[in-house]
């Protein structure tokens, strides 16, 4: 299987790799692993499931597998966490914990989930890493001087894991707009109140009065369970390449659920400065 077809793969068919690529080190291109979501519900208090580990390099790829917390800040994204009250880990055990994944060869990791009785009805989640044993040495070169240095980075790659305890479901409502005048993007600001996290998409019109300046879609994007997040909008169109100073409105419906079966719908004002 092609690396890069495993890597827009995922449990709900979601291509989301800007959030589960962990380049705090790095991801390496060779290595990939699916599914990049698992989301699932815990049945009497138990879940399981597996990931398969890709290896295409000429090369034995060997890792350590571990877990940590995350959440997604509505301003920067994926945020990883030292401690979460909804963190998964405590109650997460899997195989192997160190792995050997041959050249040309996969390797399965197994996963279960078994909850206390008294633990309280919610989403926990976690991400499960699978970080190289050995670091890669990378060249840089610094434009400003020229000087041309070495570093050492550790390869890792993440899988977000969501098991939902109880009828917990998403609720998603759009509540505000703004521009941003650097990127000029205007952002969309989502609220999930629910205690389930989900990928939303969608689509938008932009007016100024009742002239429609443009239109289009909401790429997926996580909303964490309880948490916002600012969605981006770039109104440009061939003939206008930055927005007028003056007021706009902006509307459209949100998408969410397998198979984008929840809508609701959305209108919001926002302002673009002298």
């Amino acid at each position: 299987m092609n690396v890069a077809a495993i890597g827009r793969c995922s449990l709900l068919g979601s291509c989301l790799l800007s959030s589960f690529l962990l380049w705090g080190s790095v991801a390496r291109a060779d290595i990939a692993i699916t599914p990049m979501v698992v989301e699932t519900e815990a049945k009497r208090g138990q879940a399981q499931g597996t990931m398969t580990v890709y290896n295409q390099a000429p090369e034995a790829f060997r890792a350590r597998v571990y877990t940590a917390p995350f959440t997604y800040d509505k301003e920067q994204g994926f945020q990883a966490l030292k401690s979460s009250p909804n963190d998964l880990s405590p109650y997460l055990q899997f195989s192997p914990t160190e792995l050997v994944v041959p050249s040309s060869g996969k390797r399965k990791i197994r996963f279960i989930v078994r909850f206390p009785p008294n633990l309280p009805d919610g989403e926990y989640r976690t991400m499960i890493f699978t970080e190289n044993l050995q670091a890669t040495k990378v060249t840089q070169t610094n434009q400003a001087n020229q000087v041309t240095f070495i570093t050492s980075v550790v390869p890792r790659i993440g899988v977000t894991v969501y098991v939902r305890k109880g009828d917990v479901l998403p609720n998603l409502v759009a509540n505000s707009a703004r521009f941003n005048p650097k990127s000029n993007q205007v952002q969309l600001l989502v609220q999930n109140t629910g205690k389930a996290s989900a990928v939303v998409a969608g689509n938008w019109t932009l007016k100024q009065g009742k002239q429609e300046i443009s239109t289009g879609k909401i790429n997926d994007t996580t909303a964490i369970a309880q948490g916002e997040r600012y969605l981006l909008i770039s109104p440009q169109t061939p003939q206008q390449t930055k927005l007028a100073p003056g007021e706009y409105q902006l509307s459209g419906e949100l998408k969410w659920g397998e198979g984008k079966t929840n809508h609701t719908p959305f209108s919001v004002s926002f302002t673009v400065p002298q």
